[in-house]
């Protein structure tokens, strides 16, 4: 069995090189694949409008249709960047979507998978935002939202997230976050954690465990991912 994780591609336009780099990948993995899993921001910003503004991202949609119908399950979990995702995925592409974290067993290892935003309990401002954007009333007020208020809500959101990047990775060590989240997640019967959100590519065991913690890095520079074969959780990097 093989399954693929892949988390923070922040796909923009189809000229930029992870865009291209992303498709090629994925094609390569057609009919080679029992699931990927999507963990989060995948684009640099959806919601799921229902008529669908974002059309910048079909080349990437038909391929993970095509993926879909070679036999491969697709599992996706929102990240802080795409939310409310809608229906293309769960109808069109027959995905398994989660809006926040969820344990499942994955080749006989129970794993905690997530997007990650909501591990560093310290980050008070985001956490407020998240639960803000997260509100039933906004997940319904999707539905009548004009198409041309996404490239607007999009550019908002990526200063914010951008400005702050900086300064939360100087202010936090995210490496010690994840190392003492997954200690915590022993004692809920967990041997992993999968997560994407730090852009920070780790693999790391807990001492004296089995516990495994992987963290993405992302699809934006660094075109790193996780895999899964017979059990075991690896961290690698898409030659360019």
């Amino acid at each position: 069995m093989r399954t693929i994780f892949i988390a923070d591609a922040h796909l923009v336009s189809p000229d930029d090189v992870n865009f291209h780099l992303l498709l090629r990948f994925l094609r390569e993995l057609e009919g080679n694949l029992d699931t990927l899993y999507i963990m989060g921001d995948l684009f640099d910003f959806w919601l799921g409008f229902p008529s669908h503004p974002f059309t910048q991202y079909d080349a990437v949609l038909d391929a993970l249709e095509r993926l879909t119908q070679s036999g491969c399950k697709l599992v996706y979990f929102e990240g802080n960047h795409d939310f409310h995702i809608g229906t293309i995925f769960s109808q069109r592409l027959k995905a398994e979507v989660h809006t926040g974290p969820a344990i499942k067993t994955v080749q006989g290892r129970r794993l905690y998978l997530c997007h990650g935003d909501q591990i560093n309990r310290e980050d008070h401002a985001y956490r407020l935002l998240r639960l803000l954007l997260r509100a039933p009333l906004v997940a319904a007020g999707v539905r009548h939202f004009p198409p041309a208020w996404a490239e607007k809500i999009r550019v908002r959101l990526q200063k914010r997230s951008r400005a702050g990047y900086t300064a939360k990775t100087a202010r936090w060590d995210y490496r010690r976050i994840l190392l003492d989240f997954g200690r915590s997640l022993l004692s809920h019967g967990c041997d992993g954690l999968v997560t994407g959100h730090f852009h920070l590519a780790l693999h790391e065991n807990i001492p004296e465990s089995s516990f495994t913690v992987l963290s993405l890095g992302d699809w934006m520079w660094q075109f790193t991912y996780g895999e899964m074969r017979d059990g075991e959780l690896q961290l690698k990097k898409y030659p360019l």
